[in-house]
């Protein structure tokens, strides 16, 4: 197997291992739905299986606490986005919801893909894009296993300024693609086209 696929297979795998393992841990800390299940499957199953109706605070999973890991700054507290990034397009009815979000997700596998089998992968210059396409594609099928099991993604860390100012909550899959993005736009300026050699005459 060529040197590129092996690195886009790892990386993209261990995204997505760390970020459903982290949506999975923060369910059963911070949320009552694992509550009275003991088994890793029974937790399985309510995790990824069909969600219950919506209470009163608009979650499927009841939230029970939240944790300050720095007080000031930064908290882990369970929250569902049945939108895109930072919460958009979440008022849209689920019957377009869905479905633009399918298609958007698979649109995007697709095009990394592309965009990845142009790479050579000898060039050591491909390093951004190489870890930037991978981490993106981790984190974009990450997100994705969640709406197809549920529809809504699973997001838990909170940043904001002393309670008066906040960053829309996000997770593990939302910072590779965060990190992914950024190696993609300095791709962009360390890689540049050669140009073409002059002809002999």
């Amino acid at each position: 197997m060529p040197r590129k696929y092996v690195i886009l297979l790892v990386i993209t795998l261990g995204v997505i291992a760390l970020d459903q393992w982290s949506k999975y841990a923060m369910v059963a800390e911070l949320t009552t739905r694992f509550d009275g299940l003991s088994s890793t499957g029974e937790r399985l199953g309510a995790m990824y299986g069909e969600p219950p109706p919506q209470g009163f605070d608009g979650r499927h999973f009841r939230s029970k606490r939240s944790v300050e890991v720095l007080p000031p700054f930064l908290r882990l507290r369970y929250e569902e986005n049945p939108g895109a990034a930072w919460g958009m397009f979440r008022s849209l009815p689920p019957n377009v919801r869905g479905p633009l979000f399918h298609v958007v997700s698979i649109g995007a596998v697709f095009l990394i893909g592309f965009y990845f089998t142009k790479l050579s992968g000898k060039d050591p210059a491909e390093r951004w894009a190489l870890w930037g396409l991978s981490l993106v594609l981790g984190g974009a099928l990450g997100n994705y296993i969640d709406r197809l099991s549920r529809a809504f993604v699973v997001d838990f860390i909170q940043a904001h300024w002393k309670d008066q100012a906040y960053w829309p909550s996000f997770n593990v899959a939302d910072m590779a693609i965060c990190v992914g993005v950024g190696m993609l736009i300095l791709d962009a300026f360390v890689r540049k086209e050669k140009p073409a050699a002059p002809a002999q005459p």
